[in-house]
């Protein structure tokens, strides 16, 4: 949900109102803007290009089947992910934007890596930077357990995931590369179960399969509108500063 303030000097009967209100005081008008909610769409892109990643950690393709593999991450897995993004932005919800942002372009980034360089099993460029993307995740992982703990189980995989994979371009045994593709297959099928849960959630406006809302995120379903307007004042867009 979105928020645009609007001062009432432009609208209708604005002398009327401020005739018996004291002179001091001023007012602002909240449009909210109520947006779908991305998860699905960013969960179920995500389980799709972690089964490419798996399949390429398996070794199920080889040459042009990867440069195949890293066209429809650039093409198909980015482009939705950063629309998710993007909505989870309009949307307010920082942690998730943060996390969808990270993963689109992290999609873009390989998949035009496999496609430069089908051939290559290992770099050291891509070490560091999937070393990196784990440790970034980190705090986006906490962040989620204090609201949406099903979300901080896909962060707290997807950094294990990252962090095999790192260690694997970075020089370790093929065995690693193994327990990398297995965690993505099970990145698949948290990301199906997730997308389904919140999916569920939204169209029947109440939880079916748990989600493991604790803390604001439960709050975000049960609290009445006022409460969680409480904070919008203090809130990026509305506040003078970032």
């Amino acid at each position: 949900m979105g928020a645009l303030v609007r001062f009432d000097g432009h609208e209708d009967g604005y002398a009327q109102r401020m005739a018996s209100t004291p002179p001091q005081q001023s007012f602002s008008h909240i449009s909210l803007r109520p947006y779908g909610n991305p998860l699905p769409l960013g969960l179920f892109s995500f389980g799709i290009g972690m089964v490419l990643l798996a399949g390429i950690a398996f070794q199920w393709m080889h040459g042009m089947e990867v440069r195949a593999a890293g066209i429809l991450m650039a093409a198909f897995v980015f482009p939705l992910e950063l629309l998710a993004a993007v909505l989870a932005f309009l949307a307010r919800d920082t942690g998730a934007a943060s996390a969808l942002g990270l993963f689109a372009t992290s999609w873009l980034a390989l998949g035009l890596l496999h496609v430069v360089f089908p051939t290559m099993r290992t770099s050291f460029a891509a070490g560091l930077f999937l070393a990196a993307f784990a440790v970034m995740l980190i705090p986006l992982a906490v962040a989620a357990s204090l609201g949406k703990r099903l979300l901080a189980l896909v962060l707290s995989v997807s950094t294990i995931r990252a962090g095999l994979a790192a260690a694997y371009q970075l020089g370790a045994p093929h065995a690693v590369a193994l327990a990398d593709g297995a965690a993505a297959l099970a990145l698949s099928v948290l990301s199906l179960y997730g997308g389904t849960a919140f999916l569920l959630e939204d169209i029947r406006q109440r939880t079916l399969l748990p989600v493991l809302r604790s803390g604001s995120g439960l709050r975000a379903i049960n609290a009445e509108l006022g409460d969680q307007f409480r904070r919008l004042p203090q809130e990026p867009g509305i506040r003078q500063q970032l």
